[in-house]
């Protein structure tokens, strides 16, 4: 018999009204299956996922099906566990099971309430029905993940149990071992944090979290983001800031009939001839107190007011001077030279901007251009929205400020200055949170006074697999709270992790970035500037996208297993209609120097095996980047 045949038979049962009807995508489910194909203490493979409605029936239909025809090992329910009104998984899975399972409800129970004391709430069923051992979990990935983990260990012997296994004796041996270490490393180490040397050999092996792809992380991500809050600010220093509330004219522009040109203010079926100049109207004058009669003129300027009785104005280009005075200060007589038609080179009342008119809407992105039309219609104070403050942190044992001499064994840290002073440039105010040491209490201190502050915490380093990486644990065991993603599926970036929390009474978004350099600029660039601008009231988050040819810089690239984002320079030639994507160089995460220069982010594909590389000339998607 072969490993595979060894792994025991599981089922996934979504139970959700807005699943089943394609409202929301399944996460708890996805994030399941990766448990059980990681083989977290257990060999066994997903042989069938289904999602249902809330509904008794449905539930019980499905469940009777796996036990009684496919005959699936051990079977999970997800969701409908808690209060609401449709919430009757429970009560689904009492009308199929034969023998109640209470230690495996128990167990979860007893450590989600370590967590949080809102899992008193839950009420999950565990029980057995002929060969098949039926789980209840709650709906949200993160319990699910914890539930799984906790009860995991024993899964293997309880299927042994209840298929009559040869292995159970063997299975019952392992679990007593592994029982009595957990036992001996608790022991030796309650009084230990999380990170402490000692416990490194109990860190995990492979991440917990499903690798999602890049659009799905960034969907989550602005699903979690709403405006902050409106704010009065002078309108000199609205460029960039996105209007909350429509602009209406107070008055029309312009405010009376206008010159268009220098020259003589007319009565048009005057005609041809020599007109008789009494008088000027000059830009910024009051309106002239002579009235135009037929034979006579007066000088005007550009943009002065047409005095009355005039109905058209001729440029000087156009007459000729017949008499002035003695000392050439006044025009006496001109001669018109040239047709004129009735309203010709004058701007009447309101024909640029009427009265009342909506001359810049809500969520306009200001430009030095509306600043104009906000002065030209008085409009000094705007209404915006306001910009969330977002907390720059370092973490590692590793890094110091720059400002002192090399330490032995330190690097100097990059990430705070670049991502404080990337933020700054795309008009985000920043908060500099300092670096946290790869301590509990250290990031814990450095986390709460960046809440204070802040918004949105931006972290680098402390999320990936090392022993002291401790990040996800403390805003989980800390702060209460959920990581939505934990790896996403590209170069560079994997383990970047997104989270929320509660801090008195606000939420708090939190970026766990990458430590890497190159990662953490790119990262942000995908998934913390978008955030921002979503909060901030933009109606367009995402990077532009333009199509690009790969020069030869980039061609015959290896590809990766993940889709890269390979930073490149874009040039545009007068004999090519697309853009040229010429690469950076080395492309390693830890060489910042890759990023110096780029102003784009050529997606590159994951490989298969039929394609290693990728050819020269190939078109790609493009992200343009604003990195100078």
């Amino acid at each position: 018999m072969t490993d595979e045949d060894r792994k025991i038979s599981v089922g996934l049962l979504t139970v959700s009204d807005r699943c089943f009807q394609q409202l929301t995508k399944d996460i708890s489910g996805s994030c399941l299956r990766e448990l059980v194909d990681g083989g977290f203490h257990l060999k066994a493979k997903v042989l069938v996922e289904e999602c249902v409605p809330d509904e008794l029936e449905a539930i019980n239909t499905v469940l009777t099906n796996w036990c009684d025809c496919l005959k699936v090992n051990l079977i999970f329910t997800l969701g409908g566990t808690g209060f609401s009104p449709r919430d009757i998984t429970p009560e689904a899975t009492r009308t199929v099971i034969e023998r109640e399972a209470p230690g495996l409800s128990l167990a979860m129970i007893k450590m989600s309430l370590e967590i949080t004391p809102l899992a008193m709430l839950s009420r999950p069923v565990c029980g057995i029905r002929k060969q098949s051992l039926i789980i209840n979990l709650p709906g949200s990935p993160k319990a699910v993940k914890e539930c799984f983990q906790m009860i995991a260990p024993s899964l293997q012997h309880a299927v042994d149990l209840i298929t009559g296994s040869k292995d159970v004796a063997e299975t019952h041996k392992i679990m007593q071992l592994s029982a009595m270490q957990v036992k001996r490393h608790h022991h030796s180490c309650q009084n230990l944090s999380p990170g402490d040397p000692q416990a490194v050999a109990f860190r995990p092996r492979h991440s917990n979290f499903p690798m999602i792809n890049v659009t799905e992380a960034q969907d989550i991500v602005l699903n979690h983001c709403s405006v902050t809050a409106y704010e009065a600010i002078d309108y000199m220093g609205g460029v960039g800031r996105v209007l909350a509330s429509d602009i209406f004219s107070r008055d029309p522009l312009p405010p009376f009939p206008a010159s268009m040109k220098d020259g003589y203010a007319v009565i048009a079926s005057d005609g041809l001839g020599v007109r008789q100049v009494i008088g000027a109207s000059i830009a910024g004058s009051q309106l002239a107190e002579v009235k135009i009669h037929s034979g006579y003129c007066a000088r005007i300027s550009t943009g002065a007011p047409l005095p009355p009785g005039a109905d058209s104005v001729i440029m000087v280009e156009e007459t000729k001077l017949i008499s002035a005075s003695e000392d050439g200060q006044e025009e006496l007589q001109v001669e018109i030279m040239a047709e004129v038609q009735r309203g010709q080179e004058i701007r009447s009342i309101g024909c640029d901007i009427k009265e009342g008119d909506l001359v810049l809407e809500r969520g306009t992105v200001l430009t030095p251009t509306d600043v104009g039309i906000l002065a030209t219609v008085g409009q000094t104070e705007v209404e915006v929205y306001a910009l969330p403050i977002v907390a720059v942190l370092s973490t590692g044992n590793e890094l110091q400020e720059s400002k002192t001499d090399l330490q032995s064994g330190r690097i100097r840290d990059s990430n705070r200055p670049a991502l404080l002073t990337f933020l700054k440039q795309q008009g985000f105010p920043t908060v500099d949170a300092g670096i946290a040491e790869d301590h509990p209490e250290s990031l814990h201190q450095r986390i709460n006074a960046a809440f204070e502050k802040a918004d949105v915490l931006v972290s680098t380093g402390g999320v990936s697999m090392g022993e002291m990486d401790l990040l996800r644990h403390i805003l989980v065991s800390r702060f209460n709270a959920v990581i939505h993603f934990g790896r996403v599926d590209m170069k560079p970036g994997k383990p970047t992790t997104f989270a929320s929390c509660q801090h008195d009474g606000k939420t708090k978004l939190i970026f766990a970035l990458p430590g890497n350099p190159v990662s953490a600029i790119v990262t942000c660039h995908l998934f913390v500037i978008p955030a921002c601008k979503k909060m901030s009231g933009h109606g367009r988050h995402l990077p532009i996208r333009v199509r690009a040819e790969l020069s030869n810089s980039i061609g015959h690239f290896p590809l990766d297993s993940r889709p890269e984002y390979h930073r490149v320079t874009l040039q545009w030639h007068a004999e090519k209609p697309i853009a040229c994507a010429i690469s950076t160089g080395n492309q390693r995460s830890s060489r910042l120097q890759s990023m110096s220069r780029a102003n784009g982010l050529a997606i590159l594909p994951s490989k298969t095996p039929e394609i290693l590389t990728i050819p020269n000339g190939t078109i790609v998607d493009v992200l343009v980047i604003d990195m100078f």
